[in-house]
């Protein structure tokens, strides 16, 4: 049973939205309402997309993004692309901690919450948080596993359509133990 991304993403319609022009004090509080509406019932998303003037999609927000607002160049210590592929050993921790030393996020949290955009920080996904909607879901969850997303940005004749998440995937595959398997 050939199944596709399509088949479980969810529609980009169902998500909040906030401009990538906001401040990183709008978002928090967006993300906040975001969560609130998901767990009351009113909402069926809490994933909180970033548009941007134009209103086209650039990426998506959540708790670690805003945490990695406050951090907007500790990503770049060591390549993310390599760092998943390679074990952290004691040198990039060495190098991690260091550049630790010489930042200190929450004092400057006031300041960081009126002046940093969004479009400061926010990270575009990246080719292999990118699927589309046709492929099977075999080949989304070699990407979750191997590239460890929360979710992939769902294509379908070069437009975002929808976003396949990692809790759907698992749900998905809860059931066919279930179902099919019958354990």
């Amino acid at each position: 049973m050939h199944q596709a991304v399509r088949d479980l993403m969810t529609p980009i319609g169902k998500f909040p939205r906030i401009n990538d022009s906001a401040t990183f004090a709008a978002a928090v509080l967006a993300l906040e309402q975001a969560q609130q509406d998901y767990l009351s019932g009113r909402k069926e998303q809490r994933i909180l997309l970033v548009q941007g003037a134009d209103g086209k999609i650039l990426g998506k927000l959540s708790p670690t993004d805003l945490i990695r607002g406050l951090e907007p160049n500790f990503d770049n210590v060591v390549d993310s692309r390599a760092s998943s592929f390679i074990s952290t050993g004691y040198v990039i921790d060495a190098m991690k901690d260091l550049k630790l030393l010489w930042s200190k996020p929450l004092d400057d949290l006031c300041t960081t919450a009126k002046d940093v955009k969004i479009a400061d920080f926010l990270r575009k996904p990246g080719h292999s948080q990118i699927i589309e909607a046709g492929e099977s879901l075999n080949m989304a969850l070699h990407r979750f596993v191997l590239y460890r997303h929360d979710s992939l940005f769902v294509m379908e004749d070069g437009k975002l359509v929808g976003l396949l998440r990692f809790s759907d995937v698992y749900r998905e595959i809860s059931r066919r133990m279930k179902d099919v398997c019958r354990l």
